[in-house]
């Protein structure tokens, strides 16, 4: 037997295990099944997000709905992010405190200069609160959009609207129930 038998032999039982658990779709939860999940009508997962959402159109903000949110949720964060831009990761959208029972933004919710529902809106790195949506420099190829929907064990993050991204982080430290991401692409 070779010495790299054992390690090959290793690697296929680790990938067996890691394919086992995505497809039955398990996580450290006690073994409870995955579910949540967020989704766009506006986009296709990994698909183009039509002009009219970015800042080649209306910056209009795409409808976003979720799911199966887990047992002990009680409020939610929004973060949309580009980590393709330049500069590192480009935030576009910061949205927390979203009620429990809040399932979906509708279009363009994130344009309004008043938050509904006890949502707020943060500050992104456009400079300004609510919606930015995609604006890739031209010529610098596709750029990935993650609208990455955080639920939470508290009712509030206890910031005031426009707080940055890095603050929310921060105040969600230890309060992550789960995460769930759908992503879309932009090029110029």
């Amino acid at each position: 037997m070779s010495r790299y038998s054992g390690r090959v032999d290793k690697l296929f039982y680790l990938a067996g295990v890691l394919l086992a658990l995505t497809f039955f779709g398990f996580n450290a939860n006690g073994g409870e099944k995955m579910g949540f999940r967020i989704k766009s009508p506006d986009f296709t997962e990994g698909h183009s997000i039509p002009k009219k959402f970015t800042c080649d159109g209306e910056d209009l903000s795409p409808e976003v709905s979720w799911e199966d949110a887990p047992a002990g949720t009680k409020s939610f964060a929004l973060i949309v992010e580009d980590p393709d831009a330049p500069m590192g990761t480009f935030t576009h959208w910061v949205v927390y405190d979203l009620p429990a029972s809040t399932r979906k933004l509708n279009r363009g919710d994130g344009n309004k200069a008043v938050s509904e529902g006890g949502l707020k809106n943060g500050h992104t790195d456009f400079g300004r609160m609510g919606y930015g949506g995609p604006c890739p420099p031209k010529g610098h190829g596709r750029h990935r959009y993650y609208f990455k929907l955080i639920a939470l064990d508290v009712d509030t993050l206890g910031l005031p609207s426009g707080a940055s991204k890095n603050e929310v982080l921060m105040a969600m430290k230890d309060h992550v129930l789960a995460e769930a991401t759908t992503m879309g692409v932009y090029q110029r």
